[in-house]
C-alpha cells in the first residue's frame, strides 16, 4: 500500500485498481460472511459476475439495522465477521490462491490464515443506534488502521517531528485508536490523556504544556473546552501549530473561534483540520492544510474503499459533485465486513475527483458540508401535522452567536403528555459582559429565522452548569441535542 504512489496514480488506473478489489471483495472474501452469503444466495446473485462499479450499484445496501441483535439472532453483528474454513475455501478460492495458501505448509497456511482472519480487536459504534455495535478487527485489519493513520498524518502535513496530544476519550472507539495507530505508523510522538473521562481538562492542559505539544487532536467541542480553560488560566501555547479534529460536525463558527482563542494564547497561524471518519469503515480522512483554511475535501483512499453518493430516496447512483447519502465499501476488510452501506450521512457536495488544488494529490475528496439523517427530526408543533426540523440548523445558528459561549437543545412534551405537542428549551452560557435578556431574544429571532421555529424557551445558566449538562468531562462526546420524548 504505497500511498505516496497511489495519491498520484491517474483517475483511470484508480478506477481499475478499485474494480480489481472489487472482485476479489466480493467472490473470495465476502463469501466467507454470513450474511453475505445469505443475501447472495436470497437475490440469487452469483459473487463472480460482480466485476465493476455497475455491477455494484446494483447490489443491495446494507443499513444500521441490519447489524442490530434481533431476539431471534442476537449475535447478529457476528454475522458480518468473515469466517472462512476448509470446505469455503476449497469452494470459494480459485485454485491457484489455494495452491500459494498450501504452498506455506500447514503450520504457515494456518498463520496466514489467522493473521488475515482471526479477530483480536473490537471498537464499537458510539450509540447512534440503540445499542453499541461490535466490530472486529484481525491483525491485516489493524495493519490497514496503522496505514491509515498514516495517511491522515501525511495529508495534514505532519511529520515524525510532530508531538500531539490525542484528546479524544480513551475508549474503543475508532478516533482514539486511529490517532493511536497513526502515531505508530508516522513516528510521531503521540501522547493519549484519555479525554475529559480520564485526565480531565487540568490534566490534558498540564500535558499539553509539558509536552510543547505541536499537535491537538480530538473532539471539537472538548478541544475548544481545554483551549478556552486555557486562556481563562492563563496558559501559554505557542507551541501548538496543527489541530485535527473529529467525532462530530466541525462548524466554520467554531474553527473560528478555535483559531482567535489560540491566536490569543500565542499560538499564530495554527492550521484546523477536520476529519470524516465512521466505525463501520474501521478508518478515517482528512482534509489537507490548504492556504487560507480552506477547505479542498476530506483525501479518500480509493485502494482501501469506495465512496458512492446515492439519491437518499431512490437509492440511485448520482455524479460527481452531486448531493446524496454517502455509501461506503471498504475493499481490504477482514474481520467485522460491509458491502455499500449507507452511512445515514447526507454530503451536500458530494465526491470532487479532480486533483486536489492545493496539494495536487489525485484522490478524490469527499465534501466537508455533510449532516445525518438522525438530526432530522419531525416535532409535532401543531396537532394537525408534524414539522419536519433539522438540528443541524439549530447547531449552525447557536454556534455562530458570538455571545453564546456554549449550549444545548432538548424536546420534550408538554406537560409531560406522549400525545401532546413537542417543546423545544435551549440552554445557553454566556461571553463575560453579554446580557442574557438580549442574547435569549437574539437566539429566539436567528432560529426563527433560520429554521421558521421558535424555542419555547432560552435559559440562560452559567458555563459550569451547563458544562456539566452537556456531559464534557463526563460523557464521550458532549450531549448538544437531547430528546427526552417518551420512545414510541
Amino acid at each position: 500500500m504505497d500511498w505516496s504512489r497511489i495519491s498520484k496514480l491517474p483517475a483511470k488506473e484508480l478506477r481499475r485498481l478499485q474494480e480489481q478489489r472489487l472482485r476479489s471483495l466480493v467472490s473470495e472474501q465476502l463469501v466467507f460472511s454470513t450474511f453475505y452469503r445469505e443475501m447472495f444466495e436470497r437475490e440469487r446473485i452469483d459473487p463472480q459476475k460482480i466485476r465493476t462499479f455497475e455491477d455494484l450499484s446494483r447490489l443491495p445496501f446494507t443499513s444500521k439495522t441490519d447489524l442490530l441483535p434481533t431476539e431471534e439472532r442476537p449475535e447478529r453483528p457476528l454475522d458480518f465477521v468473515l469466517r472462512p474454513d476448509p470446505p469455503s475455501l476449497r469452494r470459494y478460492w480459485p485454485r491457484t490462491k489455494l495452491l500459494r495458501l498450501l504452498s506455506r505448509g500447514r503450520q504457515g497456511a494456518v498463520r496466514h490464515l489467522e493473521r488475515e482472519y482471526r479477530p483480536n480487536f473490537v471498537t464499537f459504534t458510539t450509540g447512534r443506534s440503540a445499542s453499541p455495535v461490535p466490530f472486529l478487527y484481525s491483525p491485516h485489519d489493524l495493519e490497514v488502521l496503522r496505514e491509515t493513520g498514516g495517511r491522515i498524518m501525511d495529508v495534514a502535513g505532519l511529520t515524525s517531528e510532530a508531538r500531539a496530544v490525542n484528546l479524544f476519550p480513551f475508549a474503543p472507539h475508532l478516533a482514539f485508536w486511529q490517532t493511536t495507530f497513526g502515531g505508530f505508523a508516522s513516528g510521531a510522538l503521540v501522547l493519549g490523556t484519555g479525554g475529559g473521562r480520564v485526565l480531565g481538562t487540568t490534566g490534558s492542559l498540564r500535558a499539553i504544556d509539558r509536552l510543547k505539544a505541536t499537535v491537538l487532536i480530538g473532539v471539537p467541542g472538548f478541544v475548544y473546552h481545554c483551549v478556552r480553560r486555557a486562556s481563562e488560566t492563563g496558559i501559554r501555547m505557542p507551541f501548538v501549530q496543527t489541530v485535527i479534529l473529529g467525532a462530530e460536525k466541525l462548524p466554520q463558527s467554531l474553527r473560528d473561534r478555535l483559531r482567535e482563542t489560540l491566536a490569543s494564547l500565542g499560538a499564530e497561524r495554527v492550521r484546523i483540520l477536520g476529519t470524516y471518519g465512521f466505525t463501520e469503515a474501521r478508518m478515517a480522512w482528512t482534509e489537507c492544510p490548504a492556504e487560507g483554511g480552506v477547505s479542498t475535501g476530506y483525501h479518500l483512499y480509493p485502494d482501501l474503499g469506495i465512496f458512492e453518493i446515492v439519491d437518499p430516496e431512490t437509492g440511485e447512483v448520482r455524479g460527481p459533485g452531486e448531493p446524496g447519502e454517502i455509501v461506503f465499501t471498504p475493499l481490504q476488510g477482514r474481520g467485522s465486513c460491509v458491502l455499500r452501506y449507507r452511512t445515514g450521512d447526507l454530503a451536500e457536495e458530494g465526491i470532487d475527483e479532480s486533483p486536489c488544488p492545493h496539494c495536487r494529490r489525485r484522490v478524490p475528496r469527499l465534501g466537508t458540508s455533510i449532516s445525518r439523517v438522525s438530526n432530522r427530526t419531525e416535532l409535532q408543533l401543531l396537532k394537525l401535522k408534524g414539522t419536519l426540523v433539522s438540528l443541524d440548523e439549530f447547531g449552525a445558528v447557536l454556534g455562530s452567536l458570538r455571545d453564546v459561549e456554549e449550549w444545548q437543545v432538548e424536546i420534550r412534551k408538554a406537560g409531560g403528555d406522549p400525545h401532546g405537542l413537542d417543546e423545544i428549551a435551549v440552554y445557553i452560557a454566556l461571553h463575560d459582559g453579554a446580557e442574557p435578556s438580549a442574547v435569549a431574544d437574539r437566539v429566539r429571532a436567528a432560529l426563527r429565522d433560520a429554521t421558521e421555529v421558535t424555542p419555547n424557551r432560552v435559559e440562560v445558566l452559567p458555563l459550569p452548569d451547563l458544562l456539566e449538562k452537556l456531559g464534557m468531562e463526563t460523557e464521550m462526546k458532549e450531549k448538544r441535542f437531547v430528546d427526552r420524548r417518551p420512545k414510541s
